[in-house]
């Protein structure tokens, strides 16, 4: 087949637009991927912390160990950028405020959130969706016991 003499380079030119596109495509699925895995992670240390506080709901500092040692990888939940916030129908749970006696009752509400800074490793999309952004996850329970609380 004969080309053009004004045609040459064109499949060249076709081929790095094309593949700008497909690599920015992938860069973005690995992103997602690594925020996804993330999330996934401080769901689960939230589950930890909400079952074994519907279990214990007055053992504050307990529930909040057992989110810590959760996981530490690729979230270190011990490390800076993560917040962990544990409610008992809606008010704030921590180890110096237990125990709480009329809250903790069978049937109440035991919340568990965790939020983490995730930082956008690819440097393109910095500019798109800033260099870090919140990765919020929840989980509620309901308090199993103490079974008799008046």
């Amino acid at each position: 087949m004969k080309t053009n003499k004004s045609e040459r380079g064109q499949s060249l030119v076709e081929l790095s637009i094309s593949l700008v596109v497909l690599l920015m495509l992938l860069a973005g699925a690995v992103e997602f991927g690594m925020a996804f895995f993330q999330f996934v992670q401080l769901r689960d240390a939230a589950q930890e912390g909400a079952l074994y506080g519907s279990i214990n709901p007055s053992d504050c500092a307990g529930i909040l160990a057992r989110v810590k040692g959760a996981a530490s990888s690729p979230v270190d939940l011990n490390g800076a950028g993560v917040t962990i916030a544990i409610t008992i129908n809606g008010n704030a749970c921590d180890a110096a405020s237990a125990p709480y006696n009329t809250l903790d009752c069978e049937g109440n509400a035991l919340k568990v959130a965790v939020t983490y800074q995730h930082t956008v490793f690819m440097p393109f999309f910095s500019r798109i969706v800033g260099s870090t952004f919140p990765l919020n996850a929840s989980v509620t329970d309901t308090i199993l016991s103490p079974v008799a609380c008046t």
